[in-house]
């Protein structure tokens, strides 16, 4: 059963829908489950003013994204992209704007790992 932390995460949608102004852009899928997203990266003086994305996905994928937009929101570019993995790591004690993060990277819902992910994955994707 999904809990209301993770719902009141995945309807954060601040940041969702595509503006079309970005410095990068890249669209993803899923090939297990079908999750598609979109993200545009707006950089100015090597930080990350905005990450914006749209999704036609589970909710998994949703919280993901929308945390992942507001884990990046007024970041460092080469620092997020620096330390992103680290975070990923859920063992690690992480700073705290990346604790939804560690919420979804819990146990329970490593089954959807693959959909957790994909936000990340489309970042990395990007900035290539």
């Amino acid at each position: 059963m999904i809990d209301s932390r993770l719902l009141k995460i995945a309807s954060n949608t601040r940041f969702y829908g595509l503006k079309n102004d970005y410095t990068y852009k890249t669209n993803l899928k899923n090939s297990t489950c079908g999750d598609k997203i979109s993200i545009e990266i707006i950089l100015k003086k090597n930080t990350i003013k905005e990450l914006r994305y749209e999704t036609e996905a589970c909710i998994f994928c949703q919280a993901s994204a929308s945390t992942l937009a507001n884990i990046a929101k007024n970041t460092n570019f080469n620092e997020l992209k620096k330390n992103l993995s680290k975070y990923l790591d859920f063992s690690k004690k992480v700073p705290m704007k990346f604790n939804d993060l560690t919420y979804l990277l819990k146990n329970k819902y490593m089954s959807r790992k693959d959909c957790i992910l994909l936000p990340f994955k489309a970042f990395y994707k990007a900035i290539k």
